[in-house]
């Protein structure tokens, strides 16, 4: 009687430990069925290549480049990033990998499991990376650094290397996979608009206006000659003031009289 309860328990506590476990434990990302590969990355924020879970990547670069994609991430969503950098030929010495992955508004986002940095000596062909992100979370608090739904930006770089191995080629395979998706759980929130990155923070204005080439000079009046007085031209003209009579009020102080 004892014996059979004891393995109830057990297969109770089994049970929840696998209830338990990270996304990353009981999935692993795999490409979409059809998905169309991705041949390039991008060399900054703002250029960084669009992906889409699923989407297989395979680029050619070289040692050193900072390669950077961007995907989206909905609430409720867990994704796991695994990269494999292929060596084209032996090197040097041992190096010192990364994958970063940073939000829409540039924070750098915790991963909960992976090989996130690591270093291979000079011998292997190839070093595989890996990086489970946090669910994301319908809202959060301003200060907080929880992920929100919006676009997320992956860098694949290199951080310690020795020098004569810097331009070496390589052959970069990466997977955006989502292992989780639990919906927008009831957070009792919602966030206003994904956080999406700026890559367009302004306009470029032309510096000559185009005049209206039917109205000609008769329709200008002088206001319309006289240049815009803004704040700085206020300010200018009220410092000239004061200057001008600090000036008068000096040279009465410091001016002697005549002697007759």
């Amino acid at each position: 009687m004892r014996t059979a309860v004891f393995r109830s328990l057990a297969a109770l506590l089994a049970a929840g430990g696998a209830a338990l476990l990270p996304a990353s434990a009981v999935a692993a990302p795999s490409p979409s069925p059809g998905a169309t590969p991705v041949n390039r990355a991008g060399t900054s924020f703002l250029s960084a290549t669009p992906i889409a879970a699923g989407q297989p990547v395979r680029v050619d670069a070289s040692i050193g480049d900072h390669l950077y994609w961007a995907f989206p991430a909905k609430a409720g969503q867990v994704h796991e990033i695994a990269a494999t950098v292929t060596f084209a030929k032996g090197r040097s010495g041992a190096s010192t990998w990364t994958v970063d992955v940073f939000d829409g508004l540039r924070r750098r986002q915790a991963c909960t499991a992976g090989a996130q940095t690591p270093t291979v000596d000079a011998k292997a062909s190839s070093v595989a990376l890996g990086c489970t992100l946090r669910e994301v979370r319908p809202w959060a608090e301003p200060w907080s650094a929880d992920p929100l739904p919006g676009t997320y930006v992956i860098r694949l770089s290199v951080i310690d290397l020795p020098e004569p191995d810097l331009g070496a080629p390589i052959d970069v395979d990466l997977l955006v996979g989502t292992v989780a998706d639990r919906g927008a759980s009831a957070d009792d929130g919602e966030l206003a608009a994904p956080l999406v990155p700026n890559t367009k923070a302004g306009t470029v204005l032309n510096a000559v206006p185009v005049a209206d080439p039917e109205a000609g000079d008769e329709g200008d009046s002088l206001a319309d000659r006289l240049p815009d007085l803004g704040s700085r031209w206020v300010w200018t003209g009220i410092g000239g003031v004061l200057a001008a009579v600090a000036g008068v009020v000096g040279f009465a102080a410091t001016r002697r009289p005549r002697r007759r």
